[in-house]
């Protein structure tokens, strides 16, 4: 039984173009510094609080109006607020499967050299 790795070959294209954007990074001499980080991190809670705003904007639109305090200006006003808040305080919170933590790692991905790999491929025929 042979006991060496198949890879198949879009997997190997895939690490080839991996590492030519690496390279590209390392040749623009782009690094991640600490402040870049915080700032791709801002950027990303940003959009997240900027789209789930949105959502429940239009979520809003979707419900009657209330009978009860009977709308106006000052409402909307206020239901426009809370929302914001409510989109900004749930950005922040964030989690490794929030929205603004897969932009973040589509940033970060810019600058991450990638490590050389040895990678054995083979045909699957015996010898």
């Amino acid at each position: 039984m042979d006991s060496s790795l198949t890879i198949a070959p879009d997997l190997l294209m895939q690490d080839n173009k991996a590492e030519q954007l690496g390279s590209r990074a390392n040749v623009r001499g782009e690094q991640l510094t600490d402040a870049k980080r915080k700032q791709l991190k801002k950027i990303s809670q940003d959009f997240e609080a900027m789209f789930t705003g949105m959502m429940l904007k239009s979520m809003r639109e979707t419900v009657a109006e209330d009978k009860l305090t009977g709308g106006g200006k000052a409402e909307e006003t206020y239901r426009y607020m809370l929302d914001q808040e409510y989109a900004a305080a749930a950005s922040k919170r964030g989690g490794p499967n929030s929205l603004a933590s897969m932009v973040e790692k589509e940033l970060l991905k810019r600058y991450a050299v990638p490590t050389q790999k040895k990678v054995v491929v083979t045909t699957g025929e015996e010898q």
